[in-house]
C-alpha cells in the first residue's frame, strides 16, 4: 500500500474510533441519568409509596429554628411538637359506633392525634395546663375525642408507633372544649399561638377546633 493511502486509512480509522467512543460515552451518561430520575407514576410495588400524611414540627417561639440559625448560642425553645398530618380524603373524621365505613375515628376511643408515629410534645421547662402541672420533659400525646370535648393525655412511653402506648405510663391528662370554625382544614393541623399566659396549642381538622392553654411556670 502506498504511503499516502496508508496515512488516509489511519486518519479515517482514528476518526471513526473517536466518533464511536464519544457516542458510547454519551449514551452511557444518558442511561445513568435516566436511572437516577424518579418517575412521576410508579407501578413497581417494591418501591416505597409517597406518604400521604407528611410529618411536621412546630415550636415556641414559632420561628425558633430560623432564630437558632441566626443566633447559634440561642437558648432552648419553650416547647416543640412533632406529628404527622393525616388528611380527610372524603371521609368522616369522627363518628359514633353505629358508623362502620368511610370514617377515620370513633368517638370515645384513643386516637394518636395525628398519623404514623405517636405524636410527641416536649416541654423545655415546667408548664401548667388547665391548672394541672406537667414537668419539663418529652412525652407522647394522644387524644380521646368526644363531640363536645377532647381528652388529651401525656404519656412517657416514647418512640412508639401509633397507639402502641403503655397506659401505665400516662403522666397527666386534660380536657379541651371543641368549637366549630369556618376553615375546613383538609389536613389535621397544629399551631402554637401566643397568649398572655404563654401560648395555646391550636388543633384543627375539618370544621373542628380545640385549643390547649399552656402556661410556662
Amino acid at each position: 500500500m502506498q504511503p499516502k493511502k496508508i496515512i488516509l486509512f489511519l486518519t479515517a480509522s482514528l476518526t471513526l474510533f473517536f466518533f464511536t467512543s464519544c457516542n458510547q460515552q454519551g449514551k452511557k451518561t444518558a442511561d445513568e441519568n435516566a436511572v437516577r430520575q424518579i418517575p412521576a407514576i410508579v407501578n413497581d410495588s417494591n418501591l416505597v409509596s409517597i406518604d400521604l400524611s407528611p410529618m411536621d414540627m412546630i415550636s415556641v417561639p414559632v420561628d425558633y429554628p430560623k432564630e437558632k440559625m441566626a443566633t447559634p448560642g440561642l437558648q432552648d425553645p419553650l416547647a416543640r411538637v412533632i406529628y404527622s398530618r393525616p388528611q380527610i380524603n372524603g371521609r368522616i373524621i369522627f363518628a359514633d359506633s353505629s358508623v362502620s365505613k368511610n370514617f377515620i375515628q370513633h368517638y370515645g376511643q384513643e386516637w394518636r392525634l395525628g398519623a404514623n408515629e405517636a405524636t410527641e410534645i416536649e416541654f423545655f421547662k415546667p408548664v401548667t395546663i388547665n391548672s394541672k402541672k406537667v414537668s419539663a420533659g418529652r412525652y407522647i400525646m394522644y387524644c380521646i375525642p368526644y363531640p363536645d370535648k377532647w381528652k388529651i393525655i401525656f404519656n412517657s412511653n416514647l418512640f412508639s408507633w401509633g397507639l402502641h402506648m403503655d397506659k401505665t405510663k400516662d403522666v397527666a391528662e386534660t380536657e379541651l372544649q371543641v368549637t366549630k370554625n369556618n376553615i375546613g382544614a383538609e389536613y389535621f393541623t397544629m399551631i402554637f399561638q401566643n397568649a398572655s399566659y404563654g401560648c395555646d396549642l391550636v388543633m384543627e381538622w375539618g370544621d373542628i377546633k380545640a385549643s390547649m392553654p399552656i402556661s410556662f411556670n
